[in-house]
């Protein structure tokens, strides 16, 4: 073998060493630049966090003596003739109808009801062949209603030819100091003389009547009283609810 020959044996083995050695570090240089630009393409793509949107607490509602008969004025218009109102008690069910042409009283009624004021409210003060009367209590859950529904009074509407028949529903004046018969919007009474209670007309005003249960009203009106008229057992307004 020539020296020209074995120098070309040699020199072909070292080239293929050469080559197969260049070849991982070139493939790894492409693997490192397609990850690079494959992570540059995903951080471009990728969504960026958004921020939480702030948290406004919103304000609640209440009912004050500047706002109540525009409410009342706009809330009515919604509201569907002949509306009925069920109250669920300790001695039974019984069902009033609120009449159509006293909307702010209609109005407050219902809203009242939708509002669930009513419930586990008591028959607070009950005159024997008179009258019983609810939408009060003595829990404190009852005081904390009445504070965040609001502070409002609603005007007598005596003038629709209503009376203080038996089974009105009828809404008391205010305790408060209140010369022009101003309604206290959380109670109301339901007349149970017989024929009626005449001589509450014009002072009080009736926005509906007893339409079913007038049994049970009877039951209630016959409870033992103690001081103030209020029943010496609980007579507990369980529920009320809109039946429309």
């Amino acid at each position: 073998m020539g020296i020209r020959q074995f120098t070309l044996i040699t020199i072909l083995p070292l080239f293929f060493l050469s080559s197969c050695g260049d070849q991982p570090d070139k493939n790894k240089q492409e693997k490192v630049n397609n990850t690079e630009t494959q992570l540059s393409e995903t951080k471009d793509t990728m969504p960026q966090a958004s921020k939480a949107p702030e948290k406004k607490e919103q304000e609640k509602f209440v009912l004050t003596e500047e706002n109540a008969i525009d409410f009342f004025f706009n809330y009515q218009k919604q509201l569907k003739d002949h509306m009925k109102v069920r109250f669920t008690t300790s001695f039974g069910n019984f069902i009033v109808e609120l009449y159509d042409n006293v909307p702010y009283h209609k109005a407050n009624f219902i809203y009242l009801t939708r509002m669930g004021y009513f419930d586990n409210t008591q028959f607070h003060r009950v005159v024997k062949n008179f009258i019983i009367q609810g939408g009060n209590s003595d829990d404190k859950a009852t005081a904390d209603k009445r504070r965040e529904i609001g502070r409002y009074l609603l005007p007598p509407d005596t003038r629709k030819g209503y009376r203080h028949d038996r089974g009105t529903l009828s809404m008391p004046s205010s305790e408060i100091n209140n010369p022009h018969m101003l309604a206290s919007p959380y109670e109301f009474f339901i007349v149970v003389t017989k024929p009626g209670a005449y001589h509450l007309d014009g002072d009080y005003t009736p926005f509906g009547k007893v339409v079913e249960g007038m049994d049970v009203v009877d039951k209630i009106n016959v409870v033992r009283v103690g001081k103030g008229d209020w029943p010496f057992q609980n007579v507990y307004i369980k529920k009320a609810e809109v039946i429309e």
